[in-house]
Order: structure tokens, then sequence, then C-alpha cells
């Protein structure tokens, strides 16, 4: 005896019952494990931008040119633009007038700080009446500043006399400043002296005409004493 079907199931949904329908099913996990990634999207757009540029360049877009161009200019003009889309993805967009990141030993101590740190620092013991420290930190500013511009590096061990030193190389206008500011900054630093204002007046002009002076020489390729 045949048992009678179970005719109750609805086979012809509405609207809001077959949007539900269609969402369960495209949850369940094979459907979400073949959705493509972010990567494959990136990766479609930029292979479909490549599309556009080819086609562009033989003629084929709606605003291309009308002379055929080389196979090999092709050849070489995908490959860059790979290149550069990849160095995008992976570096951004680069900074102009980038400054090398410096730390490390800066005349005896370890100091992870950048130049207008230290700067910032040497100003806020000026504003205190603490000259000593003041121009102990803007001298150590002015070290930081150059190693930053790749001008003059410091290295464990070099003292603020030798960079004095080196520093006028590339600045011989202001040799005469610099042995002063190194100086100065023995005396504070391990004589125990008292900076004074005046002292401290004269370490923010030449921290401000190092600051944007042009060297007349790269020591970086001539190397540096430790």
């Amino acid at each position: 005896m045949l048992l009678p079907l179970p005719f109750d199931v609805p086979v012809d949904p509405d609207a809001p019952e077959a949007r539900e329908w269609l969402i369960d099913e495209l949850s369940k996990q094979p459907y979400q494990a073949a959705k493509p990634n972010l990567v494959d999207l990136l990766a479609q757009q930029i292979l479909q931008w490549l599309g556009d540029v080819i086609d562009w360049l033989f003629g084929n877009g709606p605003a291309g040119p009308t002379t055929d161009v080389p196979v090999w200019l092709i050849a070489v003009l995908v490959p860059v633009v790979v290149i550069l889309i990849v160095a995008f993805l992976l570096y951004g967009l680069p900074r102009l007038n980038r400054r090398s990141s410096v730390t490390g030993a800066l005349f005896g101590e370890d100091d992870v700080r950048d130049a207008a740190s230290i700067r910032r620092a040497a100003e806020r013991a000026a504003a205190a009446g603490d000259y000593s420290t003041a121009i102990a930190e803007l001298c150590r500013s002015i070290a930081r500043g150059l190693a930053e511009r790749s001008l003059v590096s410091t290295y464990p061990g070099t003292t603020a006399r030798e960079f004095g030193r080196r520093a006028a190389l590339a600045f011989p206008a202001e040799s005469g400043a610099l042995e002063t500011a190194a100086l100065d900054f023995d005396g504070v630093r391990y004589l125990d002296r008292v900076g004074t204002v005046e002292q401290w007046t004269a370490m923010v002009a030449l921290e401000k005409r190092l600051r944007t002076a042009r060297a007349v020489a790269d020591l970086e390729t001539a190397g540096a004493a430790g």
C-alpha cells in the first residue's frame, strides 16, 4: 500500500521566504569557503587594471591611441607597473624628505629619542631655569639631528668633542661654535659646572642654524671613529 506523500511543504514560497532560504543556503560552510578573500579581490582588480592599460596601449580602449605600440614596450611597462603596485602594497606611499630612524648611544648614554624630542626636553629644562640640563640636552639634539640627516653619525664611545670636530668638516663656518658647544657640554655633564643663560642662548642659535644649513660634505661616506 502506498503511503500518502506529504504535500504540505510549500513549493512556491513568497519573496521574503525565498530570500531567507537563499541566505540560509549561502551561509553553509562550502559556500563560505568558496568566497574570494581580500587578496583574491585585490588581485582581480589589479589584473583588470593591467588589462585596461594594455587595451589602451594597443588602441583597443575607448580612448586609446591610434598607433600600434611595440610589443617590447608592453613587455617593459607591465613588469614595471606590477613592481610599483607590489611596492605600494607593501610599503605604502613614500614620504618626501624621509629621515632615517636613529637610536642608540649618544655621548655615553643610550637614548632612543629623536632630535625633536630631545630639543623639547631641553626647552622644558631651560624654561624651568635648569640651564645645565638644557645645554646638555640641546647638544645631544644637535648630534641626533645631524645623524638623522645622515651627515654625522655617533657611535658608542663618541665624545662631544669628537662629534664637534667631525661636524665641523661638514659645516666649516660653524667650527668655532661647535667646539664651544662641545666644551659647554663637557662642562655641565662631567665637570659639575653650572650652565648659564648665555651658553644656552648660543647653543639655541647654533642648533637652529645647523637644522636648516646645507653641509659641504657628507661624512657618512668617510666613516667615523668609535
